[in-house]
This record gives C-alpha cells, sequence and structure tokens, in this order.
C-alpha cells in the first residue's frame, strides 16, 4: 500500500508495508479520509514522534471500511467506522485496535467521520473526567474556531450545559464561533483578553496555546477553577502568580491524550460514543469542515493550519 511518508520534512507519497493484525492492533481499514491536526505539524517538524508501536507516517483519525475484524468482536469487514490513532492515518490502510474504533454516526460521511476521534476524544476527555465541567459553568476556550475548539464548545453547550467564551484570531472567526454555540467570541489580535476575562471569569479552561499571556489568564479564573493545558503553541514560558492559586484553590493540569493506553482510550470513546453520538445522529453536534483535499496535497493541508486559515476542520481523503 502507499502513505504519505516524510522524507527531510517534505511529503512523499510512496510504497509501505501492507498492515497486519498484530496483538492489540486487531483491526484493519480501508482508510477513506483522514484529518489533519496540530499535531501533525509538530510531527513534521521533528518536535512529536507517534509512540513507538504506531506508524512513522503522520495521522491521528481517520474513517474508513472494515477490512479485517476479529472473529466475534465489535465490528465486521464492511462496517464503517472511525478510529483514534495514535499515527497512520495518513494512509491508503490502517491497522488499528478495535477499542478505538467507533462506528460511524448514522448520516455522517467519511470526511466528517474522519473529524471525530481525535478533537471530540480530546475535548469530552477533558471536560468530563480532568476539569469535571458543571452545568452553569463558565468555559474558557483558546483558539475557538480550531476543530479542537469547536468541539469543546459544541460538548460544552449540548452535553455540559455550560456557558461558553473563546478567543479567535479574526472579526470573521468571532462571528462563526457564536454560531456553534459561544457565548462571548473576542478577536484576540485586536481586544483585549485579560479584559473579557475580567468581565467572564471562567471555571474551567481549555488553552492548547499557552504563551505569556497565559499566566496572567489563569489568575482571572473563579475559586476552585481549572486550568487545562493541552500544548503550548504560543511558547512555553508564562509568570504566574502563586498566591493567586492557594488564595483561589486553583488547578494547572497538564492533560494529553496521544501518550495514553489502549485501555483508557478504548474506555474514552466509549463513554464520548454513549453520550455524545445520540447528539451527532440528531444533528445537534457536527463537525465543521473547512476544506477538503486529496491526500496527495497533504502539504496544502498542513500550510492552512499553520496560517492559521481554517475554521474547523481540514480533511484529505485516500
Amino acid at each position: 500500500m502507499k502513505a504519505m511518508c516524510l522524507e527531510n520534512r517534505e511529503f512523499v507519497w510512496k510504497d509501505v508495508a501492507e498492515p497486519v493484525r498484530r496483538g492489540e492492533f486487531n483491526v484493519i481499514m480501508d482508510v477513506k479520509a483522514c484529518a489533519v491536526n496540530r499535531a501533525d505539524l509538530l510531527q513534521r517538524a521533528g518536535l512529536y514522534a507517534p509512540p513507538p508501536e504506531w506508524p512513522e507516517w503522520p495521522g491521528l483519525e481517520c474513517a474508513g471500511v472494515v477490512l479485517e475484524a476479529p472473529d466475534g468482536g465489535r465490528f465486521k469487514p464492511g462496517d464503517a467506522v472511525c478510529a483514534l490513532l495514535g499515527g497512520g492515518g495518513y494512509a491508503e490502510r490502517a491497522a488499528v485496535p478495535e477499542g478505538m474504533c467507533m462506528p460511524v454516526p448514522r448520516g455522517f460521511s467519511f470526511e466528517e467521520a474522519a473529524c471525530l476521534p481525535e478533537v471530540y476524544a480530546t475535548a469530552y476527555l477533558n471536560l468530563r473526567t480532568v476539569a469535571d465541567l458543571k452545568p452553569g459553568e463558565t468555559l474558557f476556550v483558546q483558539a475557538g474556531a480550531s476543530g479542537l475548539g469547536i468541539a469543546a464548545i459544541q460538548l460544552a453547550k449540548h452535553v455540559f450545559k455550560a456557558r461558553v467564551v473563546t478567543s479567535v484570531g479574526s472579526d470573521e472567526k468571532a462571528v462563526r464561533v457564536r454560531a456553534f454555540g459561544a457565548d462571548v467570541a473576542i478577536n484576540r489580535r485586536r481586544d483585549d483578553l485579560l479584559s473579557m476575562l475580567d468581565r467572564n471569569p471562567p471555571d474551567v479552561a481549555l488553552d492548547p496555546v499557552g504563551g505569556p499571556l497565559a499566566g496572567p489568564a489563569f489568575a482571572k479564573m473563579n475559586r476552585f477553577g481549572r486550568w487545562v493545558m493541552l500544548a503550548s503553541l504560543a511558547g512555553a514560558e508564562t509568570t504566574i502568580d502563586l498566591n493567586t492559586v492557594w488564595r483561589k484553590g486553583l488547578r494547572l493540569v497538564g492533560s494529553t491524550l496521544r501518550s495514553r493506553s489502549v485501555a483508557e482510550k478504548t474506555g474514552i470513546l466509549r463513554a464520548m460514543e454513549a453520550e455524545v453520538w445520540p447528539l451527532m445522529e440528531k444533528r445537534e453536534i457536527a463537525p465543521v469542515i473547512h476544506k477538503v483535499l486529496p491526500i496527495a496535497e497533504a502539504g496544502e493541508a498542513h500550510r492552512i493550519l499553520a496560517a492559521n486559515e481554517n475554521i474547523g476542520k481540514v480533511v484529505m481523503t485516500a
């Protein structure tokens, strides 16, 4: 089969070994679509290697058709599934643990289904388990127009019944994320983030951005606030007033999905499927696709994310 491999940080569509069922990797998928995530950009830059048991080429989520599956298992050949991956989605086929596969929601295309596993699982895990977001609380989402940001906004409104404030990179994005459910959205390039948080102190924050403003923003949280760090795309250094931490009883928590075990990920996906899939099949929650490209244009897909042009997900078809 062919996969989109990296050679000197450039994409090369080339022949690789066929995936085989081995150990926990007991489902073989024919990949129809895969979605692009910022972690893929980091991997391409040499900053985020896949776990050793996964393929070397990028791709954290995909959708397609089961080709091989365990006898008596949950899925059978011909089933339409989407899958969470540790890597390897940029390919014609993939081997995946059965527990990391989910049925494609009724009425969803493969392109839509490819957008679900990584960002919705990340948002669900951190809102449900890590931060324990409660009804009526205020959630602050950094980068609200990203695939993860939109997923978090949708889940916060429809599943957790929370209020949502967010920062985005343009006036157009602010309008769009309000339509997706954000109660307050500001243009971070023009509006003052700290003033917005003064008016809307959060109980929970999902932050893939970090950078110098993270510390001052952290101090704006309500008492017993939970700030969840997912990445540090704007930089790894900030200053935190430790007096604020103990006086308010704040928590700063780091969280990743990729490094968790197959068993942990399986539990997250099963819980999300039970709670969120019914809302998806009613179209109360659905991914937002910015653009669909053939996998031959993987470089362009990465350029769109790197330039922050997207509102929602960029998807590639194999």
